[in-house]
């Protein structure tokens, strides 16, 4: 059998031309070889994924453009040196009753978020607009029709990495290392469980190329969404402490990622730790913030939306406008963390703390719908706790979870937060 997903394939070509456009790499030398190759089908024999790996391998080292104006380390101290001011640790202010309630609520948010943006993964905004409007629902404010009824939350890519958050802990204690995270992947998750740069990165593990090399060889994606959506368990189990939270996110991301990349990762995780204590929305994206280099691209296009809601833009014209900047036709786009982070801050400004007006909001977006429902979600049911959340959300889910995790196939959404709680419990 040959999977073509464990293959280099033309689009992973076109995709490492534009990230490598994005970060500021001057491709003047190798411009001909990425147009040669485009031409060809790389599939038709071995020579020419050759070819393809050896070009691929000669962007790494491609110089960077004269005034590039970002600074993006990839590392843990550099990133440090880079970011803002920020409080590094928050008193947290509510006993352990009312704190635990907060985590089940990001748990419950996330899970609703993720569930209400799953039906219309990779939908476009002309058909899921046209969609809501046929069926008079728009702007979006309830779940999806469905010809199956709701019932419990099935499994998802998003939630499989929150939950395996958790056993990285239990299995590796709070020093884990990059390694472990690793060694726990190879383990446990089955190689097309995974997608885009955490599936070139499992190649790379298998063939022996550790972290943090694992997240550049031959990697595209590396820029991708896809340890942002890793990042909610590092912020559950460092409550009120947004940089140890940042730092585990990091740990986490730089196996299969770099710059941006690692930088949505902590600045999530960052957000969810500081929403244990604080309430403020605005004020939570500052903290994240202030977790990742100031002079990234990330910092620039999160702020950038901050920029928008301040100005009074209204909710409309704030889609529109992410739209301009990114083609959501185009992969690169459709799954890069800067965009969707943007509408992560753009589901959570224009939601005004109203968790329904929230999720909907990031799904109605478009773009990566399922990963920005969980994203703010989560956040804001850590802000508001299970308590205050609508039942019209929550109830659907019948407090279960399923995974593609041995041991949580099946789970009490309540049982799997009180046991990432006692993880914290135990350790601060």
């Amino acid at each position: 059998m040959k999977e073509k997903y464990l293959y280099i394939e033309n689009s992973d070509l076109k995709y490492e031309q534009e990230q490598v456009e994005d970060e500021g790499k001057d491709i003047s030398s190798v411009i001909s070889e990425f147009e040669e190759l485009s031409k060809l089908n790389l599939d038709e024999d071995l020579s020419l994924q050759t070819r393809a790996q050896r070009l691929l391998d000669k962007t790494v080292n491609l110089p960077t453009k004269p005034g590039y104006k970002f600074l993006e380390p990839s590392d843990l101290e550099g990133i440090k040196k880079e970011r803002p001011d920020g409080p590094r640790k928050i008193a947290l202010k509510v006993n352990d009753k009312i704190l635990f309630d907060k985590v089940l609520g990001a748990w419950l948010g996330r899970c609703s978020g993720c569930l209400l943006g799953k039906p219309v993964e990779h939908w476009l905004s002309p058909q899921m607009w046209k969609h809501l409007k046929d069926l008079n629902r728009y702007p979006l404010t309830d779940y999806f029709p469905s010809d199956k009824p709701i019932d419990h939350m099935p499994e998802d890519d998003d939630l499989n990495y929150t939950v395996t958050g958790i056993c990285i802990i239990k299995e590796f204690g709070k020093d884990f290392t990059p390694e472990n995270v690793a060694r726990f992947w190879m383990t446990n998750m089955p190689i097309l469980h995974t997608y885009s740069a955490e599936r070139v990165t499992y190649k790379n593990l298998v063939n022996l190329i550790q972290p943090p090399q694992s997240a550049i060889f031959r990697n595209p994606y590396r820029e991708w969404i896809g340890a942002q959506i890793r990042a909610d368990f590092f912020g559950y189990y460092a409550l009120g402490n947004p940089e140890l939270a940042a730092e585990y996110a990091w740990r986490d991301a730089s196996i299969s990622h770099i710059k941006n990349g690692i930088y949505g990762e902590m600045w999530v995780a960052a957000m969810l730790a500081a929403s244990a204590v604080e309430s403020d929305i605005k004020k939570i994206i500052k903290i994240g913030l202030s977790e990742i280099p100031a002079k990234s691209r990330l910092s620039e296009g999160i702020s950038d939306v901050m920029k928008w809601h301040e100005e009074g833009i209204d909710f409309e014209e704030a889609i529109s406008r992410i739209h301009k900047r990114w083609d959501e036709n185009n992969p690169h786009h459709w799954c890069h963390t800067i965009s969707n982070a943007q509408v992560v801050v753009l589901g959570l400004l224009w939601g005004e703390g109203d968790f329904e007006k929230s999720i909907c909001r990031a799904v109605q977006a478009c773009f990566d719908t399922d990963c920005n429902g969980a994203t703010v979600g989560s956040i804001v049911g850590m802000i508001l706790g299970a308590k205050k959340l609508p039942k019209k959300w929550i109830e659907p889910l019948n407090d279960t979870l399923e995974t593609g995790i041995s041991g949580y196939n099946s789970v009490k959404i309540s049982k799997i937060a009180k046991e990432g709680f006692q993880l914290y419990k135990n350790e601060f």
